[in-house]
């Protein structure tokens, strides 16, 4: 496969991850909180949980828009800001896997390292797109 056929598959993947997690915990923030994972047997908080859901659908249309407008600087500010958000939420969790079982910390920490991983592995293969100075120009 081409490199612009594998940048195209990883933005679809992230930004329908982002879209899935961001809808059910903004509109369902009680169901996304009670995963383990997420409310880590920590207290419940509403606000927080619906702000996470909107700032994960905000991050969705990034990668979204980047998956249609496939050109270099859209698709490295999609996956920076994705970036930005899985690395620190990587270290977050890894500071507190005190609040999860053994069984539990394992598919937690793989799913948040692939997260931080995906956009990183992403990044080189859109040295190949056009700018937007480069695109074609229609007449």
């Amino acid at each position: 496969m081409s490199a612009r056929i594998w940048l195209r598959a990883g933005l679809a993947f992230l930004a329908a991850t982002q879209f899935a997690v961001g809808c059910w915990a903004l509109f369902f923030p009680r169901s996304f909180f009670d995963i383990p994972f997420v409310g880590m047997r920590m207290p419940y908080n509403a606000h927080l949980m619906m702000d996470y859901g909107a700032m994960s659908l905000a991050t969705a249309v990034a990668l979204g828009v980047s998956f249609f407008v496939v050109r270099r600087g859209m698709v490295r500010t999609a996956l920076a800001v994705y970036v930005v958000f899985a690395v620190p939420h990587l270290a977050i969790h890894v500071r507190l896997l005190h609040h999860l079982t053994p069984g539990e910390r394992v598919p937690l920490l793989l799913a948040l390292s692939a997260a931080a991983v995906i956009p990183l592995v992403l990044w080189p293969l859109t040295n190949r797109l056009l700018s937007v100075r480069e695109a074609p120009r229609s007449t």
